[in-house]
């Protein structure tokens, strides 16, 4: 049983996690040699503290740089994102899907499935890591660079212990309430808020101590690359995460299990009062599929709540008076700091409320809050139905395909909206108890572009979910290409020679204009639509050209 648990899991969460690795590995090399032809005191000038929010160390050369930047955040969100998502399925994962009971039905105790998740996911994120320590092994090889006094091991056992932390809270809470939408969400939640406050503290005058309350601090503060693996940080990153499984253990044995997923929904609670009940009705139409978006919209609201509560009030309104407490080295250094730097956060000026807003909340909070709930929506739209061999049941009514395509598009809009709306509805809020003196029809526009940045990788998750009828495919592509296009977009900038090319990427039609001082561009707001518009027509032809498959 032990090994049958571990084995399952594990066979069907490697393809994802050998993404993972090889797509960072990938960035690491590409990103290597941009930085190899750069002249890197742009960075090494920088203020000590802009250094640390960036995670570059002092006299950084090419090899500390790739490592710091390249390993140091986006190794670090990915490997951290996946233990995640594994943690919060191990559990919650198998309540929702219905097959808990199925699997607590052979003659093993509960503890013992819990011993057997948890070891594949420790078994998985080391595989990646191993692909990460390969890649850092081989770039340096590949592009010629000495990486002399460097500690790659260091770095990456910093980055293994850290997503293993994740991982385990995530378990944790997915074994206390049954819930995968709470531990995903919660555990993201406490990673950015983590990570954005050991980065922010250190700017405001007597804060700094408070940064070691959050665990992203014990990841890279001791700067392990160059200074080497800090075991006092590694054994704080181990005790949580020991705490966290044993938590895991008490709540899973104390918690009497559900059998299937079972909620109510924003549509339920909204029928059960009489004020709004007649409207719902009337909207959700009949028992059949008259309102298919309705019911879609419901299912994600958990989602919903947790990230628009994020994109409202931790990078909308407190960000406003957070402004205020700003280091004056940071200001002077956004004043002097080169054009193809600044280029990475879309050319954003930090002396200037409109490019602290860019910088800490619309360069990449924001698109990756949309980006989430749209992309989730479109790669389960329909992938999500044959998975579940509901497809079957749902066009046995009168319906026709492009009309349940549309319908879910139609919830993915919407969900998207949403996010983009409370994101404009914190910022606003937030300029004005911070006391900004910022355009609220820019702020408007900003939210717009960054809602359809959003919508364009919803799209191509929908697009592909069509094509393939798999969740899991459409989920990494989606992702992988995401990545891509961010990098694309913040990397060649840096380069004369290939700062043309960046136009390929959506994200430059999201802030290449600089939205928040200059308002809507009309002609990048024309081409992110378009492509939507593209991309879901293309869904179209994809799922009416495709036989359905009628079992998981």
């Amino acid at each position: 049983m032990l090994a049958n648990v571990f084995t399952k899991t594990t066979r069907d969460r490697w393809i994802g996690t050998a993404i993972a690795g090889g797509a960072v590995s990938l960035y690491l090399l590409m990103g290597a040699a941009i930085y190899r032809d750069m002249d890197l005191s742009i960075y090494t000038d920088m203020p000590e503290v802009m250094r640390s929010l960036m995670g570059i160390p002092q006299g950084a050369d090419v090899a500390s740089m790739a490592y710091s930047v390249i390993l140091g955040f986006i190794g670090a969100i990915t490997l951290a994102s996946l233990a995640l998502s594994m943690g919060s399925a191990s559990i919650a994962g198998e309540e929702r899907d219905g097959t808990l009971g199925l699997l607590l039905g052979n003659p093993k105790p509960r503890t013992a499935v819990l011993v057997s998740k948890a070891g594949s996911m420790v078994f998985l994120i080391g595989m990646a890591v191993l692909l990460l320590w390969g890649g850092g092994i081989a770039v340096p090889v590949l592009l010629n660079f000495d990486t002399g006094g460097l500690f790659l091991e260091a770095i990456i056992f910093h980055l293994f212990i850290n997503a293993i932390l994740y991982g385990f809270m995530a378990m944790m809470i997915g074994a206390w309430t049954g819930d995968r939408t709470k531990a995903s969400g919660i555990t993201v939640g406490v990673m950015v808020l983590s990570y954005f406050a050991v980065g922010l503290l250190p700017l405001i005058e007597g804060a700094s101590d408070l940064a070691r309350f959050f665990p992203w601090y014990y990841f890279d503060s001791s700067d392990p690359v160059m200074n080497g693996v800090n075991w006092g940080h590694i054994g704080v990153l181990v005790g949580l995460s020991a705490a966290f499984a044993i938590a895991a253990v008490i709540g899973l044995n104390r918690r009497d299990l559900r059998e299937q997923a079972i909620g109510v929904t924003l549509l339920d609670r909204l029928r059960n009062q009489p004020m709004t009940k007649k409207v719902v009705d009337r909207l959700a139409g009949s028992t059949r599929v008259a309102r298919i978006w309705i019911k879609t919209l419901s299912e994600y609201q958990g989602m919903l709540i947790i990230t628009g509560y994020t994109m409202f009030l931790m990078m909308g309104v407190l960000m406003g008076p957070l402004y205020n407490f700003m280091d004056e080295a940071l200001i002077t250094f956004s004043e002097s700091a080169p054009e193809a730097l600044m280029a990475m956060v879309g050319n954003a000026d930090l002396a200037t409320p409109e490019g602290w807003y860019q910088t800490e909340t619309f360069s990449l909070m924001g698109p990756a809050a949309v980006m989430l709930v749209a992309a989730t929506i479109g790669a389960k739209a329909l992938a999500g139905e044959e998975e579940k061999r509901t497809m079957g049941l749902l066009l046995a009514n009168p319906i026709k395909r492009s009309t349940v395509l549309f319908e879910k598009t139609i919830a993915m809009l919407w969900a998207a909206m949403i996010t983009g709306f409370l994101t404009f509805a914190g910022v606003a809020l937030g300029a004005l108890v911070g006391g900004l003196d910022m355009s609220m029809g820019n702020i408007a526009a900003t939210c717009v572009l960054m809602t359809l940045l959003g919508l364009v990788f919803g799209a191509t998750a929908l697009a592909l979910s069509a094509a393939t009828g798999r969740v899991k495919v459409a989920t990494y592509g989606v992702i992988g290409l995401a990545l891509v296009f961010w990098l694309l977009n913040t990397m060649l900038p840096l380069s004369d020679g290939l700062a043309g090319y960046a136009k390929w990427s959506p994200f430059y039609y999201f802030l290449g204009s600089d939205p928040l001082v200059n308002g809507m561009h009309w002609g990048h707001l024309g081409i992110l639509a378009a492509i939507v518009a593209a991309l879901v027509a293309l869904a179209v032809v994809l799922f009416n050209g495709r036989d359905i498959r009628e079992n998981g």
